[in-house]
């Protein structure tokens, strides 16, 4: 049993305070970024896109850097931070808020030009565009996260505030995203590393 829990200590990166955990998560959605700028760079120059890779790059998305990433983010750390006096309006919660809605879009713009290639011609236009404004957001939003945002968390949030997220954060894993689809989602990244 006691492996059991180092493995999964080891699989989540939950080392470390909140913020930690996130730029940790951060550094694989970057990976995952890359690889789409690469492929969505061949469509662009004329390949037919590969709808399983398309796919595939929508359920890593959605599923890590939106519900499990974005989540703890939106439902945990930024609520915390608004309770230590952030404001939730004209700030920069408020604007990394907006930016993962555009991430939303840009993501669904994806997933339906791969639901449409073979069957619409400005599907691998669409990807293309889709993919090129989400690398381009989510570089910038995960850049304002790590020097800007988080930082002043660290500064705001007591050593309690940290605990009790990082408790949360577990809480969130386990519950929200559920078992194994850390580890799934991984396995994925390195799929779309091809």
């Amino acid at each position: 049993m006691a492996d059991h829990t180092h493995d999964h200590a080891h699989h989540h990166g939950h080392a470390g305070t909140p913020t930690q955990v996130l730029m940790a998560e951060h550094e694989l959605i970057l990976q995952a970024l890359d690889a789409l700028e690469k492929k969505a760079a061949a469509v662009q120059a004329g390949a037919v896109p590969d709808r399983a890779y398309f796919e595939k790059v929508v359920e890593f998305l959605r599923t890590f850097a939106d519900k499990c990433h974005h989540g703890k983010e939106e439902d945990l750390l930024f609520k915390r931070m608004v309770d230590r006096g952030f404001p939730l309006q004209g700030g920069p919660i408020a604007v990394m808020l907006h930016e993962h809605e555009m991430g939303r879009a840009f993501i669904k713009g994806i997933a339906e030009g791969a639901a449409k290639i073979g069957t619409d011609p400005v599907a691998a236009k669409q990807i293309a565009e889709n993919a090129k404004g989400y690398v381009e957001l989510l570089r910038n939003h995960i850049g304002k996260e790590n020097n800007i945002l988080f930082p002043m968390a660290d500064r705001v949030l007591s050593a309690e505030d940290q605990a009790d997220l990082g408790k949360a954060f577990e809480k969130h894993e386990a519950e929200e995203t559920g078992a194994g689809v850390h580890e799934a989602m991984l396995k994925l990244l390195q799929e779309l590393k091809v």
